[in-house]
């Protein structure tokens, strides 16, 4: 779900510097397609059989996955000069996604405070040079990624849980879907060429349409919800989608780096997979919560 690699202009292309080795051959998004979806199949593989066989497996993943993208948003802000307080974003943002999925939203709130605040304790024994962007960056990052990660436990929690689960990575994984075969195919208007040249209006049409078409089919024939809920679903996961995809690809291009890590062959980071998923688990958990459990 990483911008580079979603809603591409047809025909575009990255330039080799000279005297550079070749690349390994990529689709024409730019993406090492073969790599790519055999890290994708493993990684839903893993996710498939926690949700359905060992239910704690799956918070399991989520709280490593929230440890990995703390760590990776570290290293990202370091090539700035930004020090995140990071093991307490990171032993914080552990027990903020296990205290919503036992305790609910409220413990989910008061954990993020609890973590920001002792982050700004901490941070006090390097100094006053950089306290406030290093604290701001800080508080920036458990919102981001455990705050926002912690709607994914509340979901898992609820009545069926594990199906809700299910229809929240279809539908948003049908935006990454839909984005790259209509752009791959059609695209020719850039959406936003100055932070993602690759991401076209075709290709969020395309988004939309398959984003609608799971979230209606996953809401009615999973969830026994009603249709309207599941287009309304649809259309939210398209453009919170979009603006993951965007607001992670201008922290990158501010931050100077094309990938946050390179941890999962042919995606890059683990933030650059989670970038739409964050994104999109809040308004899915309230759409879920009010209008079918």
């Amino acid at each position: 779900m990483t911008t580079p690699d979603n809603n591409p202009v047809a025909g575009a292309a990255t330039p080799v510097p000279d005297g550079a080795a070749p690349a390994k051959k990529t689709s024409r998004a730019g993406r090492n397609l073969p790599a790519a979806i055999a890290s994708a199949i493993v990684l839903l593989a893993a996710i498939g059989t926690s949700l359905f066989f060992w239910k704690a497996g799956f918070m399991v993943i989520v709280v490593a996955a929230v440890v990995v993208a703390v760590w990776e948003l570290g290293q990202a802000f370091a090539t700035r000069e930004i020090q995140l307080v990071r093991e307490v974003a990171m032993a914080g943002g552990a027990i903020m996604v296990l205290t919503a999925y036992v305790f609910g939203a409220p413990a989910l709130g008061t954990a993020t405070a609890v973590t920001v605040l002792t982050a700004m304790l901490l941070r006090l024994r390097g100094g006053v040079a950089g306290y406030v962007r290093d604290v701001t960056a800080t508080a920036f990052t458990v919102f981001y990624v455990p705050f926002l990660g912690g709607f994914v436990a509340l979901m898992l929690a609820e009545p069926d849980g594990e199906l809700a689960i299910v229809t929240f990575i279809l539908v948003t994984i049908a935006s990454d879907i839909g984005g790259y075969a209509a752009g791959v195919l059609l695209g020719r208007h850039p959406m936003a060429p100055v932070i993602s040249p690759k991401k076209s209006w075709e290709g969020f049409a395309g988004s939309a349409v398959a984003c609608v078409a799971v979230g209606w089919a996953t809401v009615v024939y999973l969830l026994e919800g009603d249709w309207w809920v599941g287009v309304v679903l649809g259309l939210t996961t398209v453009v919170a989608a979009t603006l993951g995809d965007l607001c992670e690809s201008v922290i990158k291009r501010d931050l100077g780096i094309k990938d946050m890590s390179q941890i999962i062959p042919g995606h890059g980071g683990l933030m650059d997979r989670l970038d739409s998923l964050l994104a999109t688990a809040a308004p899915t958990y309230l759409l879920l919560h009010y209008l079918v459990f």
